[in-house]
């Protein structure tokens, strides 16, 4: 057997934080935050460590994280993350004829349990009107163990979810209130209020967006997959459009999950 090496896994991924985002996915989108009747709608990010590579395509913003390890040289500089998302955003976003959410960056950014508010008439919707953050220890653990994480597939070449778009008001409100809804499922930590969010949201791009979950270049069953997930554990929704991981809730161990680290202003959350 070969030697343990001493290095750390960001000698070989880098420091750049990684994010996930749970409830309310889209609503960061101008084209669905400008028909919200009730702004502003919310969505949720979490900054976590860089403690293993994901997949790329997956739903975990590596795109961004690629252009801003690029952009400063492998660590987030010691300046105003508002101006790091401003700064990222553009960069990420230059000549792109659908631009990546907010989110992506911000999610990279800013540290902790993050609720990004999203009202069309605040910078076009482009950038959020409030963020709330919770950056409690306490929390973020609860948060790291009730969260699974589990590989399903990479969204394939040539795939879009934007080929088919039903911008109700009515789910667009719904979707905006499923973020609001997690956030403060998190803050209690209440697992079946959290998992209801999952599910919601997921019902809320199914109808919206439905290329994000069938598409003719997804070759697996997502929405069976989901099914089982959602009917034997409080909630479960995909980390991104055309599967990615699926983010499972639930207070007892998940079959082959996977589990990650919330990163938090100060330090880990352990």
């Amino acid at each position: 057997m070969k030697p343990r090496t001493t290095a750390g896994i960001t000698d070989v991924i880098g420091t750049i934080p990684n994010r996930v985002a749970l409830a309310g996915g889209w609503i960061d989108q101008p084209f669905v935050s400008r028909h919200n009747p009730t702004p502003p709608g919310s969505m949720v990010v979490v900054a976590l460590e860089p403690t293993f590579p994901f997949m790329d395509r997956a739903g975990f913003a590596t795109g961004t994280r690629y252009v801003a390890k690029k952009l400063w040289n492998g660590r987030l500089p010691d300046r105003k993350p508002a101006d790091l998302v401003k700064e990222l955003y553009a960069a990420e976003n230059e000549g792109k004829a659908d631009p990546s959410g907010s989110q992506d960056m911000i999610g990279l950014i800013y540290p902790g349990v993050n609720r990004l508010d999203y009202d069309i008439h605040h910078e076009g919707g482009v950038f959020p009107c409030r963020i709330e953050s919770n950056n409690d220890p306490d929390t973020a653990r609860w948060l790291e163990r009730v969260l699974h994480l589990l590989p399903i597939n990479q969204r394939a070449e040539g795939y879009s979810p934007l080929g088919e778009k039903h911008l109700d008001p009515e789910w667009i409100r719904r979707l905006g209130q499923s973020g609001r809804d997690c956030y403060d499922a998190i803050l209690r930590r209440d697992a079946a209020a959290l998992g209801a969010s999952f599910n919601e949201c997921m019902m809320c791009w199914q109808v919206m967006l439905p290329h994000t979950v069938r598409h003719p270049t997804i070759a697996i069953d997502l929405l069976g997959i989901l099914d089982h997930y959602q009917a034997n554990y409080p909630g479960a929704m995909y980390s991104g459009c055309g599967g990615g991981y699926l983010l499972v809730v639930s207070e007892d161990e998940v079959p082959g999950a996977l589990h990650v680290q919330i990163r938090i202003a100060g330090g880990l959350a352990r």
